[in-house]
């Protein structure tokens, strides 16, 4: 498996071409993965497929890595540019943030969400698209449908 950063690169540029089986390809069986628009975590790469299908139906993300920087222990923290349109093209979050990866054997193994880098944009609102409402903040953003509410 080639090295960290063209790992982590390779990962990105497959989530953002909706490339599931190539992004999958880069993780391991067991791979844990944070629900950032539902709360939670899957485990496992079907779980993941199922979680980004039910993503890409609802809103439109894409992520694009800034820095990249190795840690001790297989951990990799990717500070990222974040925007995350509605499917109509409103732009509903745009901001950075730092994921944090752990490699093990060449494969990622977890993803883990360390929130907003920048902090100067602090402001919570919510927006309602469709039969959805996004509950978007500094770190982020949440997909609230209406039996949520």
């Amino acid at each position: 498996m080639a090295n960290t950063q063209t790992l982590i690169a390779q990962a990105y540029s497959a989530f953002n071409r909706r490339d599931v089986d190539s992004a999958l390809a880069l993780m391991s069986e067991n791979i844990s993965w944070p629900k950032a628009s539902e709360g939670g975590r899957v485990v496992g790469k079907e779980e993941i497929r199922s979680y980004w299908t039910r993503q890409w139906k609802e809103f439109d993300p894409h992520v694009e890595p800034l820095e990249v920087i190795d840690r001790e222990g297989g951990v990799t923290d990717v500070k990222v540019h974040q925007l995350v349109k509605s499917l109509g093209g409103d732009v509903l979050s745009d901001s950075e943030v730092c994921h944090v990866y752990t490699i093990e054997n060449g494969l990622i193994e977890r993803m883990d969400l360390k929130g907003s880098e920048t902090g100067s944009n602090l402001r919570t609102f919510l927006i309602a698209c469709s039969d959805s409402w996004f509950l978007v903040t500094s770190q982020g953003f949440v997909c609230l449908h209406e039996g949520d509410l």
